[in-house]
């Protein structure tokens, strides 16, 4: 077939064409004669000598299928091989132990034998070699491990002596407090252990990244030298289908994250089967890894197969693993040595020939490269000595390792929590372990001795890496916060001024940027709207951190507001990632435990892109006892003008409410704003409290009122507080008095410019006098009375207790009807509907799919406008028989509102 690209381009000149034709026709010629494969072997050297001379040709994003450091390149493994092999048997079986004996005594109960089985070499490695701990007050290195591996990780903290046996028989049952080992990394619920929340799949790596560049933020910016620590992510083939585990390799490589290590453990299986059964993962992953800029190592093949590689003159085994399937790599893995000498060997009589003199037990002996403790020395030493990329290791190993013929690389393994007498025999007998067999039934857990050769080696190796790993620490390290001057603006109003939220916020946060005590410390982070939220002025103020710094002239250079990077700069605008920003925020959010520096991360948003989006991430960052401050801006369902259904949001204030550490917040006006970042920053880091908060911000503007007076601070805090009193109607001050009709109304966010309109109309037309209420947060009026609601269940002959919203509304219940009205879902105010006073609750929201028109049109529509708000007061009113059923009707009439109008929740 004609190729009509196929011919050399002329759109380039060439200095010398004789020269050129005679390297293509040398090509040409060895082709002929000697084959391609011939020609492709020569390529390969000329383009590893171009990459040695530095002549700038871009790495091949695939090489051969074996591995990248042959054996003249290996270093010599400075430790003792056979006293390690002892030590990682006993993990082994304390790992599998721990599953087993649980799911013995507790059906069910789960937990995992072939992950751990699979990685123990990978783990066991860094733990004797590599990994850094945090003796002396060092930040260590950061290790992100498989969740499902927990039981290995377990059960060499065991034989260190940091868990005890109840500890281990506890895994999986955490309800006695102490004794319990969450069955994955949960810093939550092991604050001295786990520091990474890991097992929600493609979250780790994504979080590993982001912790490497977060280093080199502290270090760069002059608050903690990070030098020697380095990011360890451990990752599953099967977990790279997450295209959270690969969708930000490349800012690794961009800033040349070279204290970034991923290893990934191909061993072939999702949870259920093969991995690329039909193709190759390990060639896969390494062009998708070199083609982002990573270096790339792989650990393919046992040393046994060294020996047959050197005597492959004829490139015939290269091709042939080469070709050979992934799902036929998991058939051979399982078969016996017969089948495999005749379907890969069998295949070419070369083959054939290269292990004439193997027996069977030879071929039992070629190990895949991620069960070869000197091949996986060698290629983390490469990976630590690289210089200027991130390295990423792919290591082939078996899934289910050493545990037994009907457990070993089978597509079930993952689901494998038992073991047969008979399997758990040959498994002991693989270890070489001194359990007698009348102890197999119970699978004891193996110690050596604290006095032993093993343990007092396994300890100096600790001791030598900087202390136990994992191991998390708290240094208390309270921050001077700042004085009242820093939020005194906010508290006198705006005047006649108009302003948003979003506006205020961004005046308060350059005030905390500008405080000398920990102005240092705050962590703007927006993912590329910094314009939208007007904080494009810390772009010159505080400059854009970089690790190149700046390196052109920008385009707005001549201007007050001119984009700037630097070295040391301190916003984190991560561009349109959302998934890469929340990770940004766990890392600075645990800094105070990881590299005992506490830092405040301000995370603004776009409201719909954060728990909508990146909810798992949030959680985890709640996992790791983070701490910080999430903003919605441009929040609410009906304050973006012009937008549409995928950016108005109504219900991140109920996924946020969900989150046990989250304080959810949503701030009418800028006292609001201000009092509840000083009441963060006090609880945070002033007492240490493992908590976050999240505050909505608005960008509709309006007149910001002074905190009322008489108002206490810690009124808004609790997240419910009276506002402004009802309207004096003829001569009476609000309620009852003078016999006219009263109602209280609850505002929060934008919508409480519609709930004081309606105070107005609902006086000037209607002569009802109502009171308006700010509640900045239903989430927390819920867990206070939810709080009450238990002990009194538990305290049940002492003086029952009143929840906070009881007692504040107690008077308004008595009076009228109290109804609150939101730019989000009804379920938000809905919160504290059972411990609302009087039986007239009623609730407006905004449920439903947001659509594109102004702020008056969606109001309408969602009926939570004022005139909506003060037909639901009448409607009440009537409904308790205290006004008319007619009246209401003729003011639906006179406020122009439609009574057959779609339910917003289904047109």
């Amino acid at each position: 077939m004609f190729d009509e690209y196929g011919e050399f381009k002329r759109q380039l000149p060439d200095r010398d064409p004789q020269e050129t034709e005679d390297w293509v026709d040398s090509l040409d010629s060895v082709v002929r004669t000697a084959g391609p494969e011939r020609a492709q072997f020569i390529l390969y050297k000329v383009l590893k000598r171009a990459r040695q001379l530095d002549i700038g040709l871009p790495p091949l994003t695939q090489t051969r299928y074996i591995n990248t450091i042959s054996p003249e390149q290996e270093p010599a493994f400075p430790g003792d091989e056979q006293m390690e092999l002892r030590i990682r048997r006993m993990v082994r079986w304390n790992a599998a132990a721990m599953v087993l004996r649980g799911n013995g005594a507790y059906p069910g109960l789960g937990g995992h034998l072939a992950t751990y089985a699979s990685a123990a070499s990978l783990y066991e490695v860094g733990f004797n070699h590599f990994f850094r701990g945090k003796d002396g007050g060092a930040s260590g290195d950061q290790v992100f491990y498989q969740g499902h591996a927990a039981p290995g990780i377990y059960a060499r903290a065991f034989l260190e002596g940091r868990l005890s046996e109840s500890q281990l028989d506890h895994f999986r049952r955490e309800v006695v407090r102490g004794e319990g080992l969450s069955s994955y990394p949960h810093p939550r619920l092991m604050p001295d252990f786990w520091e990474f929340p890991t097992v929600s799949m493609g979250l780790g790596p994504l979080a590993a990244i982001y912790q490497a560049r977060f280093n080199r933020y502290l270090a760069a910016r002059g608050i903690k030298d990070t030098r020697n620590s380095r990011v360890w992510c451990f990752v599953g083939d099967g977990e790279t289908d997450e295209p959270e585990t690969l969708g930000s390799l490349s800012i690794a490589a961009r800033e040349g994250l070279d204290n970034l290590v991923f290893v990934v453990n191909c061993n072939l299986q999702r949870l259920d089967g093969p991995v690329r059964g039909n193709g190759k993962i390990i060639q896969e992953l390494e062009a998708v890894f070199r083609g982002n800029g990573w270096n790339v190592i792989k650990v393919i093949w046992g040393r046994e197969w060294d020996e047959l590689l050197a005597r492959d003159v004829d490139g015939v085994l290269v091709q042939k693993m080469g070709e050979t399937l992934d799902g036929e790599y998991q058939k051979f893995s399982v078969e016996g040595p017969a089948y495999v000498r005749d379907h890969f060997f069998g295949s070419d009589p070369r083959l054939q020939a290269l292990i004439a003199d193997k027996t069977d037990d030879d071929l039992k002996t070629l190990r895949r490269g991620g069960h070869d403790y000197r091949k996986l020395y060698a290629a983390y030493a490469a990976a630590v000595a690289h210089r200027g990329r991130p390295t990423a290791i792919l290591a082939k190993t078996v899934k289910g390792w050493m545990l037994g013929t009907n457990v070993e690389g089978r597509n079930i393994t993952h689901q494998a929590k038992k073991l047969s007498d008979q399997e758990l025999k040959v498994f002991r007998d693989r270890l070489e372990l001194p359990i007698p067999d009348a102890k197999l039934k119970e699978a004891p857990y193996y110690h050596p001795g604290p006095k032993s050769p093993e343990i007092e080696y396994l300890h100096e190796r600790r001791a030598a890496l900087g202390g136990a790993v994992p191991r998390r620490v708290v240094v208390p390290k309270a921050l001077e916060l700042p004085a009242d001057g820093a939020y005194r603006e906010f508290m006198t109003g705006s005047g006649s001024q108009e302003a948003s939220t979003t506006m205020a916020f961004a005046k308060l946060l350059r005030n905390l940027l500008r405080d000398r005590e920990i102005g240092r410390r705050v962590v703007p982070i927006i993912p590329d709207e910094a314009r939208t939220f007007g904080m494009d002025p810390l772009f010159k103020e505080v400059g854009i951190y970089s690790a190149l710094g700046q390196l052109y002239d920008p385009v707005d250079s001549n201007l007050v507001l001119s984009y700037r990077e630097a070295k040391d700069g301190q916003v984190l605008e991560e561009g349109i990632t959302e998934a890469g920003s929340s990770a940004s925020f766990q890392a600075a959010g645990t800094s105070h435990a990881t590299h005992a520096e506490p830092m405040i991360p301000f995370y603004i948003f776009y409201s719909m892109f954060g728990f909508q989006r990146t909810a798992d991430e949030f959680w985890a960052f709640a996992d790791a006892r983070g701490r910080g401050f999430l903003l919605g801006a441009t929040a609410g369902r009906t304050t973006l003008n012009g937008e549409g259904l995928q950016h108005q949001d109504g219900h991140s204030l109920l996924f946020a409410s969900a989150y046990p550490s989250c304080r959810a917040y949503d701030p009418a006006f800028a006292y609001e704003t201000a009092l509840i970042v000083r009441d963060g920053l006090e609880r945070m880091y002033r007492r240490g409290e493992d908590v976050f908060y999240y505050l909505t911000l608005y960008n509709e503007n309006y007149a910001m009122p002074a905190l009322p007076e008489g108002v206490d601070g810690a009124e808004v805090i609790r997240g419910l507080y009276r506002f402004r009193g009802a309207p004096t109607l003829d001569g009476a001050t609000g309620g009852r008095a003078g016999g006219r009709l009263q109602a209280t109304l609850l505002g929060s966010g934008a919508i409480m410019q519609q709930v004081l309109r309606a105070q107005t109309l609902l006086a000037e037309r209607f002569g009802i006098a109502a009171e308006v209420w700010s509640a900045p947060s239903y989430q927390l009026l819920r867990a206070d009375a939810l709080e009450v609601e238990r002990w009194n269940r538990l305290h049940p002959a002492d003086q029952p207790r009143v929840p906070f919203v009881t007692q504040a509304l107690a008077e308004a219940g008595t009076r009228g009807p109290i109804v609150a009205a939101s730019d989000y879902v009804k379920a938000v105010p809905d919160q504290i509907a059972r411990w609302v006073p009087g039986g007239w609750w009623r609730v407006l929201g905004t449920d439903g799919f947001g659509r594109s028109d102004t702020r008056e049109a969606l109001r309408r529509f969602f009926e939570v406008d004022a005139e909506h708000i003060a037909v639901t007061v009448l409607a009440e009113l009537a409904r308790c028989g205290q006004l008319e059923p007619a009246a209401v009707g003729h003011a639906i009439e006179e406020l122009g509102l439609e009574p057959d109008a779609p339910d917003p929740l289904t047109a």
